[in-house]
């Protein structure tokens, strides 16, 4: 007898830490900004990455900053060699994301952005749909590529009042 079983959204490992969030912007249409949310994640990056896209279907507390289509379900995860992340999504993120290809850009931003931002060496994405390569998200973004990620920078930190730091003097 075969059994499907869940994989936990827990594990041992799990502790609190500041996540970096992407969700839709509040003030700048068609972009996401950034939120940092106390999640209890995984140092296992594959059970983190299950439990950061888990947050991102739960969405922000504002409905109106939500990036993918709620009843959106994570299928699987899993990292490959050379830093190559695979979500596996329900056909809902394509059949329920809202018309227009900002809607669909903004999606895929969160995901991978969310991604790049709170798993370490990650350098690509590949998003497939109900375990298939997809030719789109949902009829613009092209899905049958790779998505290169790119680490959000770190708040700047404050310039240093060491002498000698600035720029030697010109002469």
């Amino acid at each position: 007898e075969r059994r499907s079983v869940e994989p936990p959204v827990s594990t041992a490992t799990d502790k609190p830490v500041q996540a970096r969030m992407f969700w839709s912007s509040a003030t700048t249409p068609g972009t996401v900004d950034e939120t940092d949310v106390e999640l209890k994640l995984s140092a296992d990056p594959v059970e983190r990455g299950k439990q950061l896209l888990l947050a991102l279907i739960a969405g922000p507390t504002d409905s109106a900053q939500r990036t993918l289509p709620s009843g959106t379900a994570l299928l699987e995860f899993y990292l490959l060699p050379e830093g190559t992340a695979v979500a596996d999504f329900s056909s809902v993120l394509s059949t329920n994301m809202p018309s227009g290809i900002q809607s669909e850009q903004v999606a895929v931003e969160s995901i991978a952005d969310t991604l790049a931002a709170n798993i370490p060496n990650l350098r690509r994405l590949k998003i497939l749909i109900d375990g298939q390569e997809a030719k789109t998200l949902a009829g613009h973004i092209d899905l049958t590529g790779y998505f290169l990620l790119h680490a959000p920078a770190p708040e700047p930190a404050p310039a240093s009042a060491t002498p000698g730091a600035g720029p030697a003097p010109q002469r």
